[in-house]
């Protein structure tokens, strides 16, 4: 259900830390004006927010354990945002369609590339519920974490320095989470271990494989 990826390189981290320094960063109900438990700062510069999404855009989709995982085939750009000291985002759920001007998105996926040392804040871990668990999430800087938008998560309150994030949302070809889950693991096996098969019985698994995403894709 998650998958955590090596996603920036040094330099594109450097580079999205130039773009952040002189950009406008506003109140980010901006986006969600009725909630509740939102506290934090989202980019609100159309020329920075053009070039980061599209360095952040570019690494994900190039991003061969990313596309394996997601079966992306629509993503939101990815949005800057920062969480100052007693800043949080309380438990929510993304909401099931996302609107950017003309394009709307189902938000199967949801994303987050940390962009900060996380040993430069405490507290502003990421939260999700798993059931009767938690599981907590702060990774290195241009590491990211993928996880079904249908959970219910948060971003736990920023204690001391400053917690700093990209989000996107990704609607997925295979809009089932546990089908999205099993296809991918047919996909690794197949990938690790068909060169060691029989071609005949290599060719059947690519088959199923294939048939599989016929059945459960929703869109071509």
């Amino acid at each position: 259900m998650f998958k955590e990826i090596e996603l920036l390189s040094a330099g594109q981290i450097e580079e999205l830390r130039q773009i952040a320094a002189t950009a406008k960063f506003v109140d980010g109900r901006i986006s969600n004006p009725h909630s509740k438990v939102k506290q934090n700062l989202q980019l609100h510069d159309e020329a920075a927010y053009r070039k980061s999404s599209q360095i952040l855009s570019q690494a994900l989709l190039s991003h061969e354990d990313f596309r394996n995982f997601a079966f992306p085939v629509a993503m939101l750009p990815p949005l800057m945002t920062r969480y100052t000291p007693d800043m949080r985002y309380g438990a929510h759920a993304d909401a099931a369609f996302l609107q950017l001007g003309n394009m709307s998105v189902r938000s199967d996926l949801s994303c987050t590339i940390f962009l900060g040392d996380p040993r430069t804040y405490e507290g502003g871990s990421l939260r999700i519920q798993l059931g009767t668990r938690d599981m907590r999430f702060k990774g290195e800087a241009g590491t990211a974490i993928v996880y079904p938008s249908d959970m219910l998560h948060e971003v736990e309150p920023v204690t001391k320095g400053e917690r700093w994030v990209a989000i996107t949302f990704i609607q997925s070809r295979i809009p089932d989470s546990s089908r999205r889950e099993l296809l991918y693991e047919l996909n690794e096996v197949a990938a690790l271990e068909g060169l060691n098969m029989a071609p005949e019985n290599f060719t059947r698994l690519q088959l199923v494989q294939s048939n599989l995403l016929r059945q459960w894709g929703d869109r071509p």
